[in-house]
């Protein structure tokens, strides 16, 4: 959650004004050390741009010892390496235009699936100027 929220540039401030929290909780959401239940999870994913599966990458089994599903190509050395280098490009245009080239590729890679929970989660429409961001980028 946190990786994601930084990424975005988004302060915890403006994550818990959003999600009506406050600060110390989504620190403690970050941390770890109280527990996002589902729906509050829900909210979150779509507020970040990312479906909820995003929150269970790299989780090699379940609770119970049930096997999760692994995707190929989510090593978290390589997303990270990707935000890192993201973060570094100054200009906002190339940004953007960057962001919309690895949205298009994902596109066209990814499984029907995951299409429709990306769209579901750009329909919903947020009350923040985040969502007017996205839009924009989206075009």
């Amino acid at each position: 959650m946190r990786q994601r929220r930084e990424a975005l540039g988004i302060s915890q401030a403006r994550l818990a004004r959003h999600l009506g929290l406050t600060f110390s909780q989504v620190q403690k959401y970050e941390k770890g050390t109280n527990r996002v239940g589902a729906g509050r999870l829900y909210l979150l994913a779509g507020f970040l741009g990312v479906p909820v599966q995003f929150f269970y990458d790299g989780l090699v089994s379940l609770p119970g010892g049930e096997s999760g599903p692994e995707e190929p190509g989510t090593e978290p050395d390589e997303i990270f390496a990707l935000e890192s280098a993201f973060r570094s490009i100054a200009d906002p245009e190339t940004r953007d235009s960057l962001l919309a080239l690895v949205r298009s590729v994902a596109e066209t890679a990814s499984p029907p699936k995951l299409r429709s929970i990306e769209s579901r989660i750009a329909a919903t429409h947020l009350q923040t100027s985040f969502a007017e961001d996205r839009r924009r980028i989206r075009k």
